[in-house]
């Protein structure tokens, strides 16, 4: 087998999204994927939202490990080397991002904020559940390219593409 592709989801607080993002395709990655997140400004104690959790295991997927942490934990020198960075909420990807070690490939996915969500506990967990669903589609797209397909510039073209969908 070769090395996995590393892929690194980024939001604004590392909280929902891309927590979500980074669960889902740890999940459906199959070993050919390796899955992180961070945040451009995670607040101080910042933590995984707990409705994100609670989505994530209600769909069977592992939360185990999961953390809000900033970006600025890959930027390290012996931080692992990102093939792929998708920002997936729209004030991350109108920041000046760091410089990231090789160039990687990048994308942007937009989803709307769960967190944002109003009413019910329910009503809250249903908008964390249709974000989840979103993120999935484009993850078990991903995942089910073959192997040529995710050399650098197709990776990048393909995840540009997805983010149409």
């Amino acid at each position: 087998m070769t090395k996995p592709l590393n892929v690194l989801f980024l939001c604004t607080h590392n909280s929902a999204r891309s927590i979500l993002a980074e669960a889902t395709l740890n999940h459906l990655g199959q070993g050919r994927f390796k899955a992180f997140s961070a945040g451009s400004s995670p607040r101080e104690n910042q933590q995984p939202n707990p409705l994100a959790i609670e989505v994530l295991e209600r769909a069977g997927i592992s939360t185990n490990g999961l953390r809000s942490k900033t970006w600025d934990e890959f930027g390290n020198p012996d931080a692992p080397h990102m093939d792929l960075v998708i920002t997936v909420c729209d004030n991350a990807a109108g920041e000046v991002c760091p410089y990231w070690p090789g160039q990687p490939a990048t994308a942007h996915w937009g989803y709307p904020d769960p967190s944002d969500a109003k009413g019910t506990h329910e009503q809250k967990l249903e908008a964390f559940r249709e974000t989840l669903l979103a993120i999935r589609r484009r993850l078990e797209f991903l995942v089910s390219l073959p192997p040529a397909s995710v050399d650098k510039l197709a990776l990048q073209n393909t995840a540009r593409d997805l983010a149409k969908r």
